[in-house]
This record gives C-alpha cells, structure tokens and sequence, in this order.
C-alpha cells in the first residue's frame, strides 16, 4: 500500500506534460495509469479512500481513466459517511429532492443523476447558518454545522410583552438570540423555523401567514442578516423523515395540528385540521392524579420530567388496565416518584379527550379526517402520498404512540383507505424540525436556492412570501 501511495503522488507531482499539454494532445493525452493499469478498480478506490477527499480529488487532473474513477460515486459516498455528521440517508434525501428549492422537483419513481464528488466539494464551501425554531413550548437555537441546538429559551410568540406589536417583539427576541450565541447578525444566513399557525385557507388566514412571514423578514433583516429562510416546522419536520410527502401530526404545546404537505407545499385548501389537545393538556391531567393520589411534588417540571422517563401509550387501554404497569424514578433534589396505571392514561387522553373532561375529537380521528380529505381532494393519481404520517413535537416521544395510532387508524378506515399506511415516530425527537432546518441549511445550493436576500424582499417577493406556508 506505502508502495502505491507513493507511486500516486510521484505521478501527480513529477508528470512532465502540464494539464494544458495534455489537453491539446489528442489521443496520446488519454494518458495510461502506469503501474496502476494492472491494479483493479475496487483496490484503486480502496488506495483512494486513504487518502481522503481533498487528496483523491487531486488526482483526477492525472489523466482521463483517473477521473473517471475519482469521480466514482462509490467513493464519495463513503466519504460522505465518514466525515459528515448526518446520515447518507438525510444527505442524499435532501440532495435529491431539496437542492433546487420550493417549489420541489417532482420525479416520476425515478432520482435524478447526481455527482457526489461535485457535491461533496460544494457542500464544503456552504457557509455555516443560524438555526432558531420558534417551536410551541420553547425555542431551539444553534449553528447548521453542531449536531445539535446549542441552546433554548422561550419562543417568539411568548416572548417579552405580549402586547407589543409583532416585529418589536421579534426584533428583540432575534437580538437576543443572537447575543446569546455570541454571533453577529451580519455574518451568516439564518433559517427560521415558524410556527403552526392561521391554518385556513381564508383570506383572512393567508394574510395572518404573510403578516408573520413579513414582520420576521422585516426585523432580520433590519438587523442586517445577509439572507433569510423562514419554512413552518410541519414542513421541516416531514424533512427531517426523509419525506416531501404525507401527514405531519404536531403535538405541540397547547395544540396537536394535522397538516397534509405535498411535495413540501401544506395544503391548507384539502384542510389542516386542530384538535384542542397539546402536551400542557397532558402535564395538567397527570399532576391532577397525581394529587388524587396525595403525591407531592415541588413544581411542573417535576411533573414534565415524570411524564417523558416513565408515561407511554397503551396499544390496548381496556388491557392495559388489568396489567401490573407500576415503574419507579428518581427526580434530583425531589426522591423518587413510583406511578402504576398513570403511566399510561395520560396520554391516553390524546386518542380519549373525555378522559380528561375535554370535548374534542381523538387524535386518531383527527387524522382519519384528514386522510379522507386528501382522498377525496384526488390531487394525484396515487393515494400513497398521504399514506406516511410523521409524528413531531416532545410529546410525540411517548413510547407506544406511532403503534397506537397506526393500529387505530387501521380500524377506523375503510381497508382500500387504510392499505400502506405507516406511522413515523419524530426521527429526532424533540428537534425534528430544526433538524429538518440543518439538512436545508447544509445542502450544496445553499443559500442561494432556498433564501430570501434584503434586496428580493423589498423589491420582488413581498407578495409572495408565503411559499411553503
């Protein structure tokens, strides 16, 4: 191996004919490999991944037949496993499918052609970004390179005075963020992540979306931040499932919304249905037996963290009841808190609202709703696009959950309807959609496909910045 390495780069650096020589030479200049014409592809590639991207890269200006196999996608596609943070999965997905931008390429059952090694080269020059997902519960923040948010606080809806107009609010809450990641607004892009919200497809409802779009645009770029992307984290999250298509089912903070997206666009005219239940609903109703039960306890945080280590969803509640459930955890500087059928009838109230004394329909009929519009609406000839229901949000965690609701929807539609669903849980739990924001942020047409610069907003997409949602 030492052998060949050396006789690679003695080749590389010792050829006596210049790169424009060889291209004016004619056939002589389709250049043999020497010694390495006797050596098989699959060793070459093997010497090749040895040498890592930047070196391998070098040594397709050798001659014709090394291009061909440093351009081999075999290989690139191993570095990219082995030096990215994401999966080869999330990268090609969004390489295919994302690349060029909303609206989203559509392919008939066939992917497109693409150079990984011509990828790789342009993702490396993508600038780092700034993620914020306003979330429901709180916000998330980091930078598109971390492999995870660096920090949290409270989201943009809640933050400071509620009663100030919009953009003051989200001026001082984009500063703040800002501040605390220690980073100047005027250095990078940014992708926002936007609320579920105004989910009509009224006109009033349209133009609450554009107000919010507006005033986010409007303060970032006040604050001088170069480019801005601003996608609804329904979207986000389905990125984050490697899926332009399907139902995201967002549990959040006071609220679950069930929001139909085809090829990345929610289609707010089949219908986005809300069901009045959310993980605050939950905490309540498992603090409330808790107390029915003479458990003390020092705050909802304490009730917060007992619900995601020890609650789940039964597949079978009526069964579940009859089963010894009783499981035990230790809260710091509180002891330890030993719960038995609660464990389970919390989030039973998301599929049995009335449980909890609440008069909404069940999630599963929420979702069976939706389906059945997107069924009839026939926006394609294959149903299969809606068949795929990705679960987002903290809540969507609980354990049991994606088999609870796959087998209820079964059940509750007819079986033509029913044939192919699947039931995703968050892929990244609580950060599915800013992690859905990292995959935009890091791909190779970044920002130039997916942003909006200062000058665009003013002059040329004001009035259609609803795009995605």
């Amino acid at each position: 191996m030492e052998t060949l390495l050396k006789k690679a780069w003695e080749s590389v650096s010792n050829r006596s004919i210049s790169i424009s020589e060889k291209m004016q030479g004619g056939a002589g200049a389709h250049a043999s490999t020497g010694s390495f014409n006797r050596v098989p592809d699959e060793i070459f590639i093997l010497i090749l991944k040895s040498l890592g991207p930047k070196e391998a890269a070098k040594l397709a200006v050798v001659c014709k037949t090394w291009r061909t196999i440093v351009s081999d996608n075999r290989l690139w596609m191993y570095f990219f496993q082995s030096n990215e943070q994401d999966s080869w999965d999330s990268i090609f997905f969004a390489e295919a499918h994302l690349r060029f931008g909303y609206p989203l390429q559509k392919f008939c059952n066939q992917t497109p052609q693409l150079s990984y090694k011509r990828i790789y080269g342009q993702r490396a020059q993508v600038p780092v970004s700034v993620i914020i997902d306003g979330g429901s519960g709180y916000c998330k923040f980091g930078w598109s390179k971390d492999r995870c948010p660096s920090g949290r606080s409270a989201t943009f809806l809640e933050f400071g005075n509620i009663e100030s107009p919009m953009y003051s609010r989200l001026r001082h809450f984009f500063a703040t963020i800002y501040s605390r990641m220690q980073a100047k607004p005027t250095n990078q892009p940014i992708v926002v992540v936007t609320p579920i919200c105004h989910y009509d497809d009224t006109e009033s409802d349209k133009a609450s979306r554009r107000q919010l779009k507006e005033a986010i645009y409007s303060a970032l770029f006040d604050l001088n931040v170069p480019a801005v992307c601003a996608i609804n984290q329904a979207t986000l999250a389905l990125y984050a499932a490697r899926q332009a298509s399907g139902i995201v089912v967002n549990i959040g903070f006071q609220q679950t919304s069930v929001v139909p997206i085809l090829h990345g666009k929610v289609m707010c005219n089949v219908g986005v249905e809300i069901v009045g239940m959310g993980a605050s609903k939950l905490t309540g109703f498992l603090r409330e037996q808790m107390q029915q039960m003479n458990i003390h306890f020092e705050s909802l945080y304490t009730i917060r963290e007992l619900k995601e280590k020890l609650c789940y969803v039964a597949l079978d509640y009526e069964a579940e009841l009859s089963k010894d459930t009783q499981a035990s955890y230790k809260v710091s500087r509180e002891g330890t808190f030993t719960l038995s059928k609660e464990r389970f009838q919390a989030g039973e109230i998301l599929f049995q609202p009335r449980i909890a004394g609440v008069r909404a329909m069940g999630l599963h009929q929420a979702v069976a709703l939706c389906i059945d519009h997107c069924h009839d609406a026939e926006l394609m000839c294959d149903d299969s696009w809606f068949k795929t229901v990705v679960l987002s949000g903290g809540t969507a965690c609980l354990p049991g959950l994606p088999g609870r609701l796959e087998k209820e929807l079964h059940e509750l539609l007819p079986p033509s309807m029913a044939s192919g669903i699947r039931v995703i849980p968050p892929p990244f739990g609580v950060d599915s959609a800013w992690f859905g924001a990292k995959a935009i942020s890091n791909l190779s047409t970044f920002p130039g496909t997916w942003c909006v610069t200062k000058k665009q907003f003013k002059y040329k997409f004001r009035k259609n910045l609803i795009g995605p949602w």
